[in-house]
């Protein structure tokens, strides 16, 4: 059994890619930093690598992570500009006992000492979308931050029972330089560990740091719960918790994986598209909230327009 499974339509190809992968037996780590690489090298998708969203004094700052589910150890750069392919950064920190997490400068430092090319992330469209974002906020003292600060997760499971996970964003628009969400930061954007499962987060990442949210699902999945019950039961008791601090307007999509390749996904948005690359092929799911509970159902050709 082997299963990839991607956050969001713009994971789609890339899915599509680490699946030819995995049929051919390679390793899930492979396949995870293949199809993150996909989405991270589109501009067409602007919450990630090249063409990223756009920090306050606009330049593109990216994080990345990468998991190894049998080793539970991980690599992961924060705040970084001009490294053309985060991910594949994040993932050869991954072994190290100290040093593993870079920010900054000392990121791209270790990018280009390990072969990691240099480029700058920046596109004429992005730069257009911060300069009009720059002329509001003069106009009327009341930036508009793009809510699609999405980040593309990929958990990964191969023929041997291998699992890897990994994430790439450019973050919250107009976020003040040096700001980190969840993506990078183990136990919030992302977990994995291969006797159990793995999952990750997309979304706002200040809410979803503050509940642990892929670790929770995780240790539920430990606890027996199957990926789809541990992503519903982990969102709703989060959900219930920031209600009670009078806090309900919650930005949060979380997808699974368990060792033998069920998946599950919850979101607090009215609809949340994932990709699953499964040995019958390659699909992609509507998530959608049906009170505490979710309804995955096949994306319909008509959501499948709207989400191309």
């Amino acid at each position: 059994m082997f299963a990839l499974i991607g956050t969001w339509e713009m994971s789609r190809k890339g899915v599509t890619l680490g699946r030819e992968t995995l049929m051919q037996g390679g390793f899930a780590g492979d396949a995870v930093e293949e199809a993150v690489r996909c989405v991270e090298a589109n501009p067409d998708y602007v919450s990630v690598g090249y063409g990223g969203l756009p920090a306050a004094d606009g330049q593109v700052y990216l994080d990345a992570a990468y998991m190894d589910g049998d080793t539970l150890q991980c690599g992961a750069i924060l705040s970084v500009t001009e490294v053309s392919s985060p991910i594949a950064a994040a993932r050869k920190l991954c072994g190290r006992k100290t040093n593993w997490m870079l920010c900054g400068e000392g990121a791209k430092q270790f990018a280009v000492s390990s072969g990691v090319p240099l480029k700058d992330m920046r596109t004429p469209a992005s730069q257009k979308r911060w300069q009009e974002a720059m002329e509001q906020k003069k106009a009327d003292d009341v930036p508009a931050p793009y809510k699609g600060h999405d980040t593309v997760c990929i958990l990964g499971l191969d023929e041997n029972g291998h699992m890897v996970c990994g994430t790439s964003t450019s973050g919250l628009f107009l976020k003040v330089p040096g700001r980190i969400g969840d993506s990078p930061i183990p136990g919030c954007g992302f977990y994995c560990d291969a006797r159990y499962g793995a999952a990750a987060a997309t979304g706002l990442g200040e809410d979803i740091m503050r509940g642990c949210l892929s670790y929770e699902i995780v240790a539920r999945m430990r606890a027996g719960q199957s990926p789809q019950a541990a992503a519903e039961g982990a969102l709703s008791e989060f959900v219930k918790k920031m209600q009670e601090l009078k806090e309900d307007h919650l930005s949060i999509s979380l997808i699974a994986l368990s060792p033998d390749g069920r998946y599950g996904a919850a979101t607090t948005e009215a609809q949340f598209p994932f990709t699953a690359a499964l040995p019958d092929g390659v699909h992609v799911f509507s998530c959608t909230p049906k009170g505490e509970h979710m309804d995955i159902t096949s994306a319909s050709p008509e959501e499948m327009s709207r989400l191309n």
